[in-house]
């Protein structure tokens, strides 16, 4: 059992939960995920370790309800215990010091670049954060990744904040300037990410992507999580999920992410009725 020791809302449908974990936090890395199951029957949904502590034993992960289970995870409380949480899973991000890596981050894709940004900006890289979302009040984790940043840069689609549009105007500004960068990390929705390594393609600056492809053993087993990256089919659980972005069949991503809609709009207005009448907490053990 694996109990949650503190949770906190930090925006719109947005929960960081703070886990006990030991054996995970004992190995985990940047770039790492988990998979966790709230009961018997509840589906196996991955995670990333947005931070982890080997002192204290816990690993931190942060996600917005969406789906049925990350809304039946959103109604837990501290006390309460997840069933089972295996990790840490995937191939931990290279950190190495490399010079000037520009991290993008687009809405919760900012709880998979912190603990990366952390780790360049430790190992004696110049680490320049910009962080993106529609509006301001999707804007998370603002404060954390500036003290893991160099420089830091907020865009907002709607300019609510920081720079009115995309992520890609001040990198595009950054690259253009002259400045030499020498890797850009990008994570966040497939086509914020498929737009980035447009950008930086024509300047040949290498740009990594962490792919959330629909995963289930999170073990390279059930083939469900395969990509197209450089004409070969790769599996994001074992191979990444940090790839070349630049060979990435985002297209193909976008269509897979998209497979199970149906089935989780069905799975989405049980739940509704089923809480309609007293779901408790979200099903997760005492």
């Amino acid at each position: 059992m694996f109990e949650i020791l503190k949770k906190r809302t930090i925006g719109p449908a947005v929960y960081h939960y703070d886990v006990s974990a030991p054996d995970i936090a004992k190995k985990a890395k940047p770039g790492q995920f988990l998979i966790l199951r709230l009961s018997e029957k509840g589906e196996r949904i991955p995670l990333t370790i947005c931070d982890y502590d080997k002192e204290a034993g816990t690993v931190s992960i942060m996600f917005q309800a969406v789906g049925k289970t990350t809304r039946e995870l959103s109604l837990m409380e501290e006390g309460d215990t997840l069933l089972d949480m295996v990790g840490p899973l995937g191939r931990p991000s290279e950190i190495e010091e490399i010079g000037t890596v520009i991290c993008v981050a687009g809405g919760v894709g900012a709880a998979v670049i912190l603990p990366i940004a952390k780790a360049l900006k430790a190992a004696g890289n110049e680490v320049i954060t910009i962080l993106g979302a529609r509006t301001a009040e999707l804007l998370v984790l603002e404060e954390e990744l500036k003290r893991a940043s160099d420089d830091f840069i907020i865009t907002t689609d709607d300019g609510s904040r920081g720079i009115c549009g995309v992520c890609t105007h001040p990198l595009k500004e950054i690259i253009e300037s002259g400045k030499k960068v020498d890797r850009v990390i990008a994570i966040g929705p497939a086509i914020m990410m498929k737009f980035v390594c447009r950008a930086t393609e024509p300047f040949a600056v290498e740009t990594i992507v962490s792919l959330n492809s629909i995963m289930v053993d999170g073990t390279g087993m059930c083939g469900s999580c395969r990509v197209t990256v450089g004409g070969e089919t790769r599996f994001c659980c074992v191979d990444g999920p940090d790839f070349d972005g630049h060979k990435v069949d985002f297209d193909e991503l976008m269509t897979r992410q998209r497979i199970y809609n149906d089935e989780e709009k069905v799975a989405i207005e049980r739940f509704e009725h089923e809480c309609a009448g007293g779901c408790g907490y979200g099903g997760g053990q005492k």
